[in-house]
């Protein structure tokens, strides 16, 4: 019997165009006699609608975007109520490839817990966490993992007060610095700033993108990323570098035109290899991951490593790095998708184990 996936993809996000791309490449992953691939489309206004069942790749972006199918309630993913406990629904498991909020935030994974569903990728938690960066850095604090400095707001405070919110960034962190929206990735509405014009521009942009912004020491340093893989016994994949060839990595680089270098396996030493492999778990779980993270990081001129963040949901684009580490781990691109849906499946096992009842 194949698997029945139910790819979910698009979203109500400023990364709904990444989702896309991003779903385009699995289903060209995806071996499709071993999986049936049910695409359900998320539209940037909100609409589910579930498209006719794959046969092969896509060609293009257009061809998931379901404009005229099946008008899907989100309910509908899981078994009726009138069905026996232990009638399987439409799909044996979902596949969330949404990035940003109202997908990757912990949102839909909330969903797939109320019905019930095997999903591939973190749980509630994890993903709320890892979306939130102000959250996340405070959780890695904790745990005692080195990161640069960070200070934070959320829009009233900026607004009420703009001159003390620049000051305090001037005080604490200086420049360069980095400005971000806290609640969003794919390198949307980030800055570099170099003094206070562009401190205050940069403001301006990331509060466009969310209600709550945080700002990051700049630091030269050399840019690594890590895989992580599993759900209790996590394992990490050899350490890849990203050289852009522009200022900082942005979103244009990431995903329109490629301009960067990526280099895997990254040229540094067994120690910092077995460090940054310690810290990528370790993060992975503070957070209480399953399933996938990449875990990026600086490491300075001196040898000193900062982890920056985590990515609950990696791209899966021609240019993603996530990937290609893992490839260069020995792990190919199907084999990859099919672990992914194998620890979903084990981990919804798990929890099917827990006891509801006194």
């Amino acid at each position: 019997m194949k698997t029945k996936v139910g790819l979910l993809y698009g979203g109500k996000s400023a990364e709904h165009k990444v989702s896309m791309q991003t779903a385009m490449a699995v289903i060209k992953a995806l071996d499709l006699d071993k999986f049936e691939i049910h695409p359900i489309y998320i539209s940037e206004e909100g609409q589910w609608v579930k498209g006719p069942q794959l046969q092969g790749p896509v060609s293009s972006v257009k061809e998931l975007e379901f404009s005229q199918g099946e008008a899907l309630a989100p309910t509908a993913l899981a078994p009726t109520l009138f069905q026996d406990s232990q009638q399987k629904g439409p799909f044996d498991v979902i596949f969330p490839l949404l990035h940003g909020p109202n997908g990757e935030d912990g949102t839909v994974q909330g969903l797939l817990e109320l019905l019930n569903l095997p999903y591939v990728g973190n749980g509630v938690l994890a993903s709320s966490a890892g979306m939130d960066k102000v959250i996340m850095k405070n959780i890695f604090a904790q745990a005692g993992l080195p990161q640069v400095k960070y200070v934070w707001f959320i829009r009233s405070e900026w607004e009420n007060e703009s001159a003390a919110a620049y000051e305090k960034v001037e005080k604490e962190l200086g420049y360069p610095c980095f400005v971000k929206p806290a609640n969003l990735g794919s390198s949307v509405g980030i800055s570099k700033c170099m003094n206070r014009t562009e401190l205050e521009e940069a403001f301006k942009e990331a509060f466009q993108f969310d209600r709550k912004i945080i700002i990051e020491e700049g630091v030269t340093a050399r840019e690594i990323e890590a895989g992580v893989l599993g759900n209790d016994y996590p394992e990490c994949s050899v350490a890849g570098e990203i050289v852009p060839k522009v200022e900082f990595y942005d979103y244009k680089a990431k995903y329109e035109d490629g301009d960067t270098a990526l280099i895997i396996p990254a040229e540094i030493s067994e120690k910092e290899y077995s460090e940054l492999k310690d810290m990528a778990i370790a993060a992975f779980k503070a957070l209480d991951c399953s399933g996938l993270v990449r875990a990026d990081f600086f490491l300075t001129r001196e040898g000193k490593l900062y982890i920056n963040e985590v990515n609950t949901m990696p791209g899966f684009t021609p240019f993603s790095m996530f990937p290609l580490l893992w490839k260069h781990t020995g792990v190919e691109y199907p084999q990859l998708i099919e672990k992914l849906v194998n620890l979903a499946i084990e981990r919804h096992a798990e929890k099917q184990n827990i006891k509801h009842t006194m």
